[in-house]
């Protein structure tokens, strides 16, 4: 039942995230096409590392996969509403924030959050760009002239 249940997830995190069989057994150490078949089918248990990779490309959370292969043992709301997230729809540009921020270190996180919910400083949003172009532009306080155009 557990298996049927966790193969039922991978499924729906997969079409979510638009990935096919085989493109998604390429994000998975260890995982062919067949195997992710068999696993969606409840055919075939994947390991908790591979269920881990299976999350992290398709942006559901490891717990509601982990849970799932377990049994589906739910322990208040948290559960459900991790049960909901992996239905939630996407954009293109929500799913590179997601993946910015998990890649993220924790001082950046932090900093992304208060952007975001409006509680950044002046100085903080400066900074923040401030660090972007210098990275963008190996140190220098200028963006390269684009090709073609003159530069004075």
């Amino acid at each position: 039942m557990a298996a049927k249940k966790v193969g039922t997830l991978i499924k729906e995190a997969r079409t979510e995230a638009g990935l096919t069989q085989e493109q998604l057994a390429r994000k998975v150490r260890g995982a062919s096409a067949s195997d992710i078949s068999k696993a969606e089918r409840g055919e075939k248990e994947l390991t908790q590392e591979q269920l881990k990779q299976i999350a992290k490309a398709t942006g559901v959370t490891q717990k509601s996969l982990l849970d799932a292969a377990k049994g589906g043992k739910k322990t208040g709301s948290s559960s459900s509403s991790s049960a909901n997230k992996t239905s939630m729809k996407v954009t293109a540009t929500e799913k590179k924030l997601v993946e910015a921020y998990r890649n993220a270190d924790s001082e950046a996180k932090k900093t992304a959050m208060k952007i975001l919910k409006g509680q950044a400083g002046e100085s903080v949003v400066e900074g923040l760009l401030s660090s972007a172009l210098s990275a963008l532009t190996g140190g220098k306080r200028e963006l390269p002239a684009e090709e073609g155009e003159d530069e004075a």
